[in-house]
């Protein structure tokens, strides 16, 4: 698409009605490489060039938060030989990113279970976390060792401490003291879910904050999901009535 229609693409968008979060389950990236008989890995690194054009389109919309779904709690079960690839690409990633991160004064924050990543991938994430901590344009997400269901019986475990301790009562746990025991307690929920490859699933993603998301699956792989794809979703979004359970 011409650099004019994706122009006029963004001016049919109300910025004032733009999602403030956007949540992506980034899938087909293995299948786009079978498709063109590459190995997996280099569909996962073609699938990194999509990663950065999304952040880039979300800066220049001005949408605050993305969340982007890299590695599941269930990834771990891939072969070695593929996660251990995985875990290579992503810390070159995290080193390749930052000076784009910091010239469009975008900030990293990661939600999952940090502690099983490799010493070496954490090392170099927490010094890209460090190095964007005060970048205020937008805030990326990384979901790495994710899993909505570990993150919901953490939150119960830490709220069942609490009460076991008297910290709490526990017919005062509100649906607002459960979102504030959640990995993602300082951000809103997700507006907007986005599932590339066509798979009608939500795969263990954000259960809790995605109650009210309005929800669009697109058939693209996700190293085929463009820019221009990614404004006719949030013109949809746009068309979209949302009644949060009224009238």
């Amino acid at each position: 698409m011409s650099s004019s229609k994706a122009s006029a693409s963004r001016a049919d968008l109300d910025p004032a009605r733009l999602p403030t979060h956007v949540a992506i389950i980034m899938d087909g990236n293995g299948r786009w490489a079978t498709k063109r008989l590459l190995n997996r890995i280099q569909g996962h690194e073609k699938g990194s060039e999509t990663v950065r054009t999304i952040v880039r389109t979300c800066r220049e919309l001005g949408i605050p938060f993305l969340t982007l779904y890299a590695f599941s709690t269930e990834n771990w079960q891939r072969p070695k030989i593929e996660v251990d690839a995985l875990m290579a690409l992503l810390k070159r990633f995290l080193v390749r990113e930052r000076r784009e991160l910091m010239d469009n004064n975008i900030r990293l924050q990661v939600i999952g279970q940090i502690d099983r990543l490799p010493p070496n991938v954490r090392k170099v994430l927490h010094q890209t976390m460090t190095l964007t901590q005060d970048n205020t344009a937008l805030q990326l997400n990384l979901a790495l060792s994710y899993g909505a269901r570990t993150e919901i019986v953490e939150m119960v475990r830490t709220l069942a401490a609490k009460a076991r301790n008297g910290l709490i009562d526990p017919d005062s746990i509100t649906a607002e003291m459960v979102a504030d025991h959640l990995y993602t307690c300082a951000i809103p929920d997700p507006e907007l879910l986005i599932r590339t490859s066509g798979e009608m699933r939500i795969s263990n993603f954000l259960l809790w904050q995605i109650a009210y998301a309005e929800i669009f699956v697109t058939p693209t792989l996700w190293p085929d999901f463009s820019k221009e794809e990614f404004l006719d979703i949030l013109k949809d979004y746009q068309r979209r009535e949302r009644r949060f359970g009224r009238v």
